[in-house]
């Protein structure tokens, strides 16, 4: 079924029922706005979110899909729970195509999407654009940081809060592309700083509003370019920081397949593109307002959204830059982001 109706309205005798998503991050509630929205639009859908890494995800995607295949005892129908992944890991998604795992499926505004994020068949399409920025706590650092440079200086020495790389791949890629253009010796500068290394994107957006820290900037986080007081952001004019477009498909053999087109019309919908923006994100459609003040993801000079992609498949070298950083800076320490209370 296509939703063609610009209301996105539920249509008569439309199942009464959940739909079941996987979607990538690592705090357990950065998706109930999602789910409120949705279910607000939608009165009688539920929609049955779960929220862990997309490393994590897609493993156990892989092992479903693997079990739906099998038949049998521990296999067959039943075995695949999930409707829709909507994931970071960018790799996987031609590879569950290939394998004839997807549905081909192009929701309302899908020839709005930019072409780089979507596959011409609707196997899969960008939803929403993630990036990391800059980000500070204004009333511990008056003059945030502007360019990558800026965190080498004595002022922020103690006062770094960053995600292991070799815990997350787009912060991996943030640290791949800096020591690209600035050489390895910026890394070795930045040891120096000694930053405070933790587990998740998410953590330190909250240490950095934490009274119990004197903790002041970061680069391994996005929290929009509408940030509230006391943090603000900022964006480098002379290095390339990560953003990608978060990839989203239906499986093919999905319990609740009308569910979950549902739900991905509703994502690219005018109405919950328009709030995306309006919070200071950038949107997957080529029709849509950038942030204020700021132009179209396309027009950024100093990012490529579309390259996470060419990275993230290379793993040969990101199992390699992952031993790199383990080396310098120790395993990752602490508890899942998902459990540690942060």
């Amino acid at each position: 079924m296509r939703w063609g109706r610009p209301g996105l309205e539920v249509p008569t005798g439309f199942p009464r029922h959940l739909v079941t998503a996987w979607h990538g991050g690592d705090e357990t509630n950065q998706q109930d706005g999602l789910k409120r929205a949705f279910e607000s639009r939608f009165p009688g859908m539920t929609l049955n979110i779960t929220v862990d890494v997309s490393k994590f995800h897609d493993g156990n995607i892989d092992r479903q899909l693997a079990l739906s295949a099998l038949g049998g005892a521990g296999g067959g129908a039943g075995a695949l729970y999930v409707d829709t992944a909507i994931l970071q890991t960018l790799h996987d998604y031609p590879r569950w195509d290939l394998e004839g795992a997807l549905l081909h499926y192009q929701p309302v505004n899908f020839d709005k999407i930019h072409p780089a994020f979507r596959d011409v068949r609707g196997a899969w399409y960008g939803v929403s654009i993630f990036a990391w920025t800059f980000i500070w706590n204004a009333d511990r650092e008056e003059d945030g940081p502007q360019e990558f440079a800026d965190f080498l200086e004595p002022r922020f020495k103690d006062r770094l809060v960053l995600t292991y790389p070799n815990d997350d791949d787009a912060v991996l890629y943030a640290f791949d592309l800096i020591m690209q253009q600035f050489g390895h010796e910026w890394f070795e500068k930045l040891l120096a700083q000694n930053p405070r290394w933790v587990r998740g994107t998410g953590t330190p957006v909250t240490l950095l509003t934490s009274p119990n820290t004197t903790l002041s900037a970061t680069f391994t986080a996005g929290i929009g370019l509408a940030p509230p007081a006391p943090l603000n952001v900022s964006i480098p004019t002379n290095g390339t920081f990560v953003t990608w477009a978060q990839r989203a498909a239906i499986f093919r053999d999905a319990p609740h397949p009308e569910g979950a087109k549902l739900l991905h019309n509703f994502m690219l919908s005018d109405e919950y593109q328009s709030a995306a923006t309006a919070a200071g994100l950038w949107s997957v459609r080529k029709d849509a307002a950038p942030p204020a003040g700021y132009p179209g993801i396309m027009d950024v000079e100093t990012t490529n959204p579309v390259e996470f992609e060419r990275f993230m498949g290379d793993r040969v070298r990101v199992e390699r830059l992952k031993l790199f950083f383990e080396d310098k800076i120790g395993t990752a320490q602490g508890l899942s982001p998902l459990i540690d209370d942060l």
